[in-house]
């Protein structure tokens, strides 16, 4: 059996993306660590009471990434276009409001779609999110 524990999110600014996942969307902090021999930091976050991990890895240059790969991933997450990462609620209205208070800005109200009610918002460095209440089951 399978069991997803996370996955990562290309961001521009480690501390600004910390601010708005854990200021604004209400996640917890799960690691923060940097490996200076590396260059490297090692920031986590997570949805209190789950176990899946959010990675919010800053986009390497050389000697990982090229700097025109770099400058690309950059470019496609800026747009929207990297990833979209869905998020699930009871009340899409009630926890756009919300988000809506703390600052999130939304780039779609709440509007019902066949599978349910949705609204769509990004991160400062451009990832998508739709946040979901499913009004059916599979």
């Amino acid at each position: 059996m399978l069991a997803l524990v996370g996955t990562q999110v290309w961001v521009h600014d480690q501390d600004e993306a910390l601010e708005f996942y854990t200021g604004k969307l209400g996640l917890e902090l799960r690691s923060d660590a940097t490996l200076p021999q590396m260059g490297f930091r090692w920031l986590t976050v997570g949805v209190p009471g789950q176990d899946v991990e959010i990675v919010l890895m800053a986009v390497p240059g050389p000697p990982v990434l090229d700097e025109p790969t770099a400058t690309e991933i950059r470019t496609l997450v800026a747009k929207g276009f990297a990833q979209t990462m869905f998020l699930a609620t009871e009340d899409c209205q009630r926890t756009y409001e919300e988000l809506r208070a703390r600052g999130v800005e939304f780039t779609e109200p709440p509007t019902s779609r066949p599978y349910g009610i949705d609204a769509s918002f990004r991160d400062p460095s451009g990832n998508s999110f739709r946040l979901t209440q499913r009004t059916e089951t599979p």
